[in-house]
């Protein structure tokens, strides 16, 4: 170590302190790139004379290819490694993790970080990080460097004199830890788009040669092909499991499925409505289905859906009253995890189970005002959000609803908002009560008779007429619901090929047969007896109706009044025709009540 060693003389220094007196540096490189230096010392002075000095330079050759060798070797293996990694691991946050450690490895840089769009507002979010304090780092928003890169798909590499005093402070927003002296930014070329950005930071000045730049391309492209697997794999995890939750939705359906699977009769009523249903089924149109409890409004819908261009997709079907107010939106709409107290799982609703396919809304008339607006920016919009989400769903769902209440009344009343009404209105089909088309109650009670004789391996061939004649002048006020109960009771209790039915047990608003009557009652008669029952019901709802100031609902309104519940007077109102204009209630023979 003589006073012209001036090339390195901190390492000379140093060497000096401890007793070495000779050293010789040599360069390490080789034809196509600088490896470094390799550097021998020796206690003797003037150890290294020109005939060493060349036999060094030889052996320093050597060892600088096989250590390019190696290097080319790890580069390679980190290629391999990336590209088993993507075709074996389809779970995006622990393949990045193991990527981005193999890249800080290869590279001998301080820190590499992955960045992805955000699936819900699509702006550029720190996703993965190799580097000590990673988690402080994550936290921290994307810089403005990256955000360009990953809109533009231009790679930039910055030195030191690029860089800027935040981008190269210990606590920046960049992706390596600690001091920055190189920055290597790399978009993610997907198939048709940049599918998010690779970060690399060093405290090295000039850290990234432009061989090191090809060769993170390369590697660009795998993770690009990684996040394009996990996503489509994602996407077909969504599907399955969307498909599984329909298959099991579909399943409860046929536990559930209506006892009869065709519409029976052929009464002038019944044809009206199966014309209006041809009309209607091959538009996309909203249809209200409106009718008396028991009437068969599902079976109306599913013939709808049957006969549309939907039919191959899914019917799903939603009771609203019968679910709790608090839960009903979860059910049309779905919910995500944490959403309320119980929501432990994401769950989809029904208008996105019903996507393409049919959702039929039976009690449309109980939903509650304050989810009326949600369900009407459906219709219109054809888009909504899950509970507890931010982010907007499209759904392409044909609406079929039905109801029992007088939908129109309830608008007056505010308790329907009238804009929802006018968009469910838009094809209504009115399904006639059983008394209405009482020449389909023969056709109906054969037809039960032999459903119910499968299902409880019984014989019955034989009706007696006069048991025939009796169902046909029942009243039904339960209608085809309560048709189908009383026939299956019959097909239980029959002890003999004959069908016996509890005539005894059927309500006395029947119609009176001529056995039951003491003197015959002629045909005029029976209608002038209907008339006065008519009228004095009339005459008692009219001054219920007028006691209460017009209020139907409620302790002080008409139906407590009468003693019957407001659904069943709004009924009988139908019936008789009593209808509510702006200042009174009026019967259809005009007169005011």
């Amino acid at each position: 170590l003589n006073d012209q060693a001036t090339r390195f003389p901190l390492m000379l220094d140093r060497l000096a302190s401890i007793g070495l007196n000779s050293a010789c540096v040599l360069p390490m490189s080789t034809a196509h790139r600088k490896l470094g230096s390799l550097a021998f010392a020796s206690h003797a002075e003037d150890a290294y004379l020109p005939d060493e000095q060349r036999f060094l330079s030889l052996v320093t050759n050597q060892i600088a290819v096989a250590i390019d060798d190696a290097r080319a070797q790890q580069r390679l293996r980190l290629l391999l490694g990336l590209t088993n990694q993507v075709v074996s691991k389809l779970r995006l946050p622990e393949l990045l993790q193991e990527i981005s450690a193999s890249i800080r490895q290869v590279m001998q840089c301080d820190g590499v970080v992955v960045s992805l769009p955000d699936p819900e507002d699509g702006e550029l979010r720190r996703y993965s990080m190799d580097c000590p304090r990673h988690e402080e780092i994550l936290a921290k928003p994307c810089s403005d460097r990256e955000k360009a890169v990953f809109r533009t798909g231009q790679p930039l590499n910055l030195t030191r004199q690029e860089l800027t005093g935040e981008e190269i402070a210990a606590d920046s927003d960049s992706p390596a830890s600690g001091v920055n002296n190189s920055i290597s930014l790399l978009p993610l070329l997907g198939r048709e788009r940049v599918v998010g950005v690779l970060g690399l930071g060093s405290s090295r000045e000039n850290a990234f040669t432009e061989e090191d730049l090809a060769l993170l391309g390369q590697v660009a492209n795998q993770i690009a092909i990684s996040v394009e697997n996990a996503s489509a794999y994602g996407e077909i995890s969504q599907l399955n499991d969307r498909l599984a939750r329909e298959n099991v939705y579909l399943e409860s359906e046929l536990r559930t499925e209506l006892h009869f699977g065709d519409i029976v009769g052929n009464s002038p009523a019944l044809e009206r409505v199966l014309r209006e249903i041809e009309t209607v089924a091959p538009t996309d149109s909203t249809v209200l289905i409106y009718g008396e409890t028991g009437t068969g409004k599902e079976l109306i819908a599913r013939a709808v859906h049957n006969l549309s261009s939907r039919k191959s997709n899914a019917f799903v079907k939603l009771n609203c009253a019968a679910i709790p107010t608090g839960l009903l939106e979860s059910e049309l709409f779905g919910h995500e995890r944490g959403a309320f107290t119980g929501a432990i799982t994401q769950r989809v609703g029904r208008f996105e189970l019903a996507h393409r396919g049919t959702i039929f809304l039976d009690e449309i008339g109980d939903i509650p005002l304050e989810l009326q607006p949600k369900l009407l920016r459906v219709l219109q919009e054809r888009e909504f959000e899950r509970l507890g989400s931010t982010r907007t769903l499209r759904t392409d769902a044909r609406l079929i609803a039905a109801t029992n209440r007088d939908l129109k009344a309830m608008v007056e009343e505010q308790n329907f908002r009238s804009d929802l009404y006018y968009r469910l209105n838009v094809f209504p089909i009115r399904v006639p009560a059983l008394r209405e088309r009482r020449e389909d109650i023969p056709l109906l009670v054969r037809h039960f008779v032999q459903q119910f004789s499968r299902q409880t391996n019984r014989v019955i061939n034989s009706i007696p007429s006069e048991t025939m004649e009796a169902l046909v002048r029942y009243h039904w006020p339960g209608n085809i619901r309560e048709l189908q109960n009383v026939i299956e009771r019959a097909v239980i209790i029959s002890k003999s090929p004959v069908l016996n039915v509890a005539l005894a047990e059927l309500k006395a608003d029947a119609i009176p047969s001529a056995s039951q009557a003491a003197p015959k009652a002629t045909p005029a008669e029976q209608k002038n007896l209907q008339d006065v029952l008519e009228e004095t019901e009339r005459t008692q709802i009219l001054r219920a109706l007028e006691a209460c100031d017009g209020v139907i609902t409620g302790p002080n309104g008409a139906a407590a009044r009468l003693g019957i519940k407001r659904s069943t007077l709004q009924l009988r109102m139908q019936r008789l025709g009593i209808r509510r204009t702006r200042t009174a209630f009026v019967d259809p023979r005009g007169t005011p009540g």
